[in-house]
């Protein structure tokens, strides 16, 4: 499966966002998150504030993004990149645990401060969810499943798995509620091994990606 380079206008919007992702990071380390505004990212990125609502919500969702780094791209690739012969829940496993595991210094960067801002670490919670559309381009292409709902489940599924094992890792300090969440203010420590924790909370849907396989043999 190849994918064709993006158009003129798609690197233009890739550029605009990569340039407020590294805009809002580098503003909230400098300032701390709290005193990042809207305002102040766009003019670092030299763009104007309705621009910067195009692509990002909120200022914790431009911080957490640099975290993120268009990963969600970069799993569907690694997949798509596995030979066909491959198990295709292992190849997902391990697309998910090499992209989440190898990390440069922006995103230890942006680690650190997750782990200072629940707000943060919620935020970066709710960007898991953009690996669901490129991963269902992959499979469904690996599975010859454009018009079936499969592939789109499986990918959704693997977001929730990546999702909970992240919740697993990044856990609130003090008087958190059920949801594990309790507002912009304490304190997030990492927990256990995160491959560990990304490894097992997949692991449950090896058998759906197994079934899906065989319906493709012939």
């Amino acid at each position: 499966m190849t994918t064709p380079p993006p158009g003129l206008r798609e690197r233009k919007k890739q550029a605009t966002r990569e340039a407020l992702r590294k805009a809002a990071l580098r503003l909230a380390v400098e300032r701390g998150p709290d005193q990042v505004r809207v305002e102040d990212v766009a003019e670092a990125a030299g763009v104007s504030p309705r621009t910067y609502n195009n692509y990002f919500a909120s200022r914790e969702q431009a911080i957490v993004s640099a975290v993120n780094a268009d990963r969600e791209a970069r799993i569907a690739a690694a997949v798509a990149a596995r030979p066909a012969g491959v198990r295709l829940a292992d190849a997902v496993t391990e697309a998910v645990v090499e992209q989440y595991t190898n990390t440069g210094e922006r995103e230890h960067q942006a680690l650190l401060l997750i782990t200072a801002r629940l707000a943060l670490r919620d935020a970066f919670l709710d960007i898991t969810a953009d690996i669901e559309p490129p991963l269902t381009a992959v499979l469904a292409a690996r599975l010859d499943d454009a018009g079936a709902p499969t592939a789109r489940v499986l990918a959704a599924s693997v977001a929730a798995a990546v999702r909970i094992a992240w919740e697993g890792w990044l856990r609130p300090t003090g008087d958190a509620g059920a949801d594990g969440s309790s507002g912009a203010e304490g304190l997030v420590v990492p927990s256990g091994s995160l491959p560990g924790r990304l490894r097992a909370a997949l692991a449950p849907l090896a058998p759906a990606f197994d079934a899906a396989e065989r319906r493709t043999q012939p």
